[in-house]
Formats: C-alpha cells, sequence, structure tokens
C-alpha cells in the first residue's frame, strides 16, 4: 500500500476533519522520527496516517476493526501489528516492540494537546511553537483534558527518552510539515 492509497483508505473511514488532521499530524510525526534514523519515511507515515482509521467508525472496536480493513486492503502485517499496537492496554493487548511502534504510540496523544495548543495561539499554527509552552500545557491536566498524559509518558518510558525530546521533534515535524497537512486537509 502506497501514501496515496492510505490516504484514499483513511478518507473512506473518516469524514470528519479532526480526525483527518490528527491522522496528518501523527504522520508527520513519525516521518519525522524515520528520517532521523534512517528508517523507511513512507512505511513510518502510513503507520501514523492510518494508526486511528476505525475509530470514527467503529469507536467500541478500535484496534479490532481496523485488522480486518488493513487486511482486506492488503496491508501487511507489520503495518497491521503497528496500528493495533498503539492502543496497547487501551483497547487492545498488542504491545508495541518496535522502534516505530514506540514513537506512534508515543505521539498519538501528544498530538491532540499540540492540536489544542495551535488552535488558541494567536497565529494558529505550529510556527515558532516553543517546547517550554508544551511543557507547560502537557502539565495543565484541565488543558485537553481528554488526551492521556499517562499514555505519553509511558511511551517517553519505552522510547527511553525525555519528554523534552519527544515535544522538540514532535513541534519541528508539525512545523516543517504544517503546508503540507493543510493542503491535505483541502482534498477531503
Amino acid at each position: 500500500m502506497n501514501r496515496e492509497e492510505a490516504f484514499k483508505l483513511l478518507k473512506k473511514y473518516n469524514k470528519e476533519e479532526y480526525h483527518i488532521k490528527h491522522a496528518l499530524m501523527v504522520e508527520s510525526i513519525m516521518r519525522y522520527y524515520a528520517s532521523l534514523h534512517g528508517y523507511d519515511e513512507e512505511f513510518w507515515g502510513i503507520a501514523g496516517l492510518l494508526h486511528d482509521l476505525d475509530y470514527e467508525m467503529y469507536p467500541d472496536e478500535h484496534c479490532i476493526k481496523v485488522r480486518e480493513i488493513l487486511e482486506e486492503n492488503g496491508a501487511s502485517e507489520e503495518l497491521i501489528h503497528a496500528v493495533c499496537s498503539h492502543g496497547y492496554n487501551i483497547c487492545t493487548d498488542v504491545k508495541p516492540e518496535h522502534y516505530m511502534e514506540k514513537v506512534l504510540y508515543a505521539c498519538d496523544e501528544l498530538t491532540g494537546i499540540i492540536a489544542s495548543l495551535i488552535s488558541m495561539r494567536p497565529s494558529h499554527n505550529a510556527q515558532g511553537m516553543e517546547t517550554s509552552t508544551l511543557k507547560k500545557k502537557f502539565k495543565d491536566k484541565t488543558f485537553a483534558r481528554g488526551c492521556s498524559r499517562d499514555i505519553i509518558k509511558n511511551g517517553v518510558e519505552m522510547l527511553e527518552c525525555e519528554l523534552t525530546e519527544l515535544f522538540e521533534n514532535a513541534i519541528k515535524a508539525i512545523e516543517k510539515d504544517e503546508e503540507f497537512i493543510l493542503k491535505e486537509l483541502q482534498r477531503i
């Protein structure tokens, strides 16, 4: 499955702009991490793009129904495992094993906090976002309260890195790809 096929599949199962924007933000972070460590950016990006594929239509079967959908569309077992593992100990027992899966697990909830922060900024974009501001909002449990800080912390432990590193990389990725994300949203 290539990126264009993945995007079409995402749009087939997701109609709300918020869900598609979230998928594009996660894709961006995944691609960024892949580029930092010499991995396949396209594959990592597709995993990020499709990670919540089943959430909008099948919220009660999230990370379960996606296996069937991806199998029907010829996805590899590696991609299916990665997508399913981001819901570890939330809605599935599929554990993130590979570095890519751990990045996906860690950045999923973080994008919700970043998106909320972007929406309240006067510029309504990520350009020039400070890591210190993201840290402050992360500590404020009333801000983007639907985003689990514990999941993000668990992901950072899996990655054996610091929160600051994850925050910095996520901001850089979204700043870099923000124009692309906005263009893709025009295609929905």
